[in-house]
């Protein structure tokens, strides 16, 4: 949070609004000033009317926030609040509330049948918990069920005067409540007449206010830029969110234990070098201030742990984050994290087996089988020209071993029903333009520079990787792509140890660089040398 000790110098041109907080241009304040003016006049008219009874009131100006815009119930929710700020009745933002049972622990204990009977309440038990409101529902004035979410789970609360510790205060203390707020509750465990677990309050705080709309439960955050942007909001309302969160620190989790049980050392490696290696892709250039020196962010950890290999750490891994300045699309960001280990002693086909290995019980430690259903287009259903309803399409994607393995050359020639040139030809000029006749012949782009490399892995993208819905592998000498549903997730080698064959690829890329691939690597001498 930002500290307002060592908040800079207020913008010129702007002004403080007195009652939301915020700091707004000269003409917005006006206009907020005018709007409340006129509130205040229909509020004194509506006061000099006959009044209703004050549990209606209360209600029906509830009801009337939900027809509100975001900006109008933003800024009369920021003015009850800052209205409890000065009066302390209650204090909106109270220190601390002691929190007995989380939500999950609550739904294991008191949950199962037979635990808590339909319509009975276990007096003798008092239990605190805590978390965010989702739903709000009366039932009279004496009666509130809220909808109580946290962890993943919901516990509803079963708000009665009866049961409070002030049915005098009982009406004032839920006018406080909306939908979004974070409340704590003390009470005891009850299961309501038609047997949903519930918690009887005897006494509710809220611990901090929502102050925007909640987005309605029916309908959820349907705007998918605002859910990337407001991940937090994606979060509260989104159970599906929040499910993809868990599993991938589970999937983490995984990896780590895997290698670790295979004898790998988890390390970490530099972020900023002199050069950009251990991968094909335009690096982001960052500056040293004090060494007056300009650096690239690593696109790889990759050259950094082939050292450590020399060095005498036999197996060794890291999972971490790389940044790489090109497009971004469904599959490409940025920045992102990346697994890479390596292991002396090895060639491709043992990654192979210990890929297998590590992806299929992966996915058996996540869903306890080894076939999962993939929405690739999303799970919702579209409407088609015509309007009607069009089914999400699925790939079910079948992870048992062993996986497919796909010769590239040996593919592509059965795919396109050529011969192509020996493998020991393939660097040479003919092989570059036969290549190159075979993309134009088949409306296959690549742009420049059109090499060898990039025109083979322009028609494996064409022709081999879309057989690949469940995972298998694409080889070429000793080099291999993992892919599923069409995409990669893996690439391994039989790593070269010859340091002059190293040296004449690295002078390679030089070529291609100099020809116009902002992706191809520079020399690392340190590496060669090593």
């Amino acid at each position: 949070m930002a500290d307002a000790s060592n908040a800079g110098p207020t913008p010129p041109g702007t002004h403080k609004d007195p009652v939301t907080g915020e700091m707004i241009s000269k003409t917005e304040l006006k206009r907020r000033e005018k709007q409340r003016a006129k509130e205040a006049a229909a509020a004194a008219k509506a006061a000099s009317a006959p009044q209703p009874a004050a549990g209606s009131a209360k209600a029906a100006a509830a009801d009337k926030e939900d027809d509100l815009n975001p900006n109008q119930y933003f800024e009369l929710r920021s003015r009850q609040i800052q209205k409890l700020r000065q009066t302390h009745d209650p204090d909106p933002y109270p220190h601390k509330f002691n929190v007995t049972k989380s939500l999950t622990h609550y739904v294991e204990e008191y949950g199962p049948e037979g635990v808590i009977k339909p319509g009975e309440k276990l007096k003798d038990v008092t239990v605190s918990l805590a978390g965010r409101i989702h739903n709000i529902r009366a039932s009279g004035q004496k009666l509130r069920f809220y909808d109580l979410h946290g962890e993943g789970t919901k516990v509803q609360i079963m708000a009665q005067a009866q049961d409070a510790a002030s049915a005098e205060e009982f009406l004032s203390t839920h006018s406080h409540f909306r939908r979004g707020d974070i409340v704590g509750v003390i009470g005891c465990p009850s299961r309501t007449q038609k047997g949903e677990l519930s918690i009887s309050p005897t006494s509710m705080v809220l611990l901090a206010p929502n102050l925007h709309q909640l987005p309605k439960e029916h309908f959820g955050l349907k705007d998918q830029e605002q859910r990337y942007r407001k991940r937090y909001l994606d979060l509260i309302m989104s159970d599906d969110t929040r499910r993809i969160f868990i599993s991938r620190s589970r999937i983490i989790n995984y990896i780590r234990k895997f290698l670790d049980n295979l004898g790998f050392l988890e390390v970490e490696t530099p972020m900023m070098g002199m050069i950009a290696g251990g991968a094909t892709a335009k690096p982001f250039v960052t500056h040293h201030n004090d060494l007056k020196l300009d650096l690239f962010l690593r696109i790889a950890p990759e050259l950094y742990l082939k050292e450590l290999i020399v060095g005498g750490l036999d197996r060794v891994y890291e999972i971490g984050r790389v940044f790489r300045n090109e497009g971004i699309d469904l599959t490409h960001n940025p920045e992102f994290s990346i697994c890479e280990f390596y292991m002396a002693y090895a060639d491709m086909y043992d990654l192979m087996d210990m890929t297998e290995s590590l992806v299929t019980g992966l996915v058996q430690h996540l869903t306890g089988g080894t076939k999962i259903t993939y929405h690739p287009d999303g799970k919702e259903p579209k409407i088609g020209p015509d309007g009607k309803e069009i089914k999400p399409r699925e790939l079910v994607l079948d992870f048992q071993r062993p996986w497919k393995r796909y010769d590239m050359i040996e593919t592509l020639e059965e795919k396109l029903g050529v011969k192509f040139p020996p493998g020991d030809k393939l660097h040479t000029p003919e092989a570059n333009k036969f290549l190159s006749d075979l993309a134009e012949k088949h409306n296959v782009e690549c742009g420049h520079p059109r090499t060898t490399a990039r025109l083979l892995d322009k028609l494996t993208g064409e022709f081999i990787e879309p057989l690949c819905v469940s995972p298998a592998f694409i080889g070429l000498c000793e080099r291999f792509e993992g892919f599923m549903c069409g995409k990669e997730f893996c690439n391994a080698y039989t790593e070269l140890n010859d340091p002059f064959d190293q040296r004449d690829r690295f002078e390679e890329q030089m070529k291609q660089k100099a020809a116009g691939d902002d992706e191809a690597q520079g020399i690392d001498e340190t590496y060669v040398n090593a």
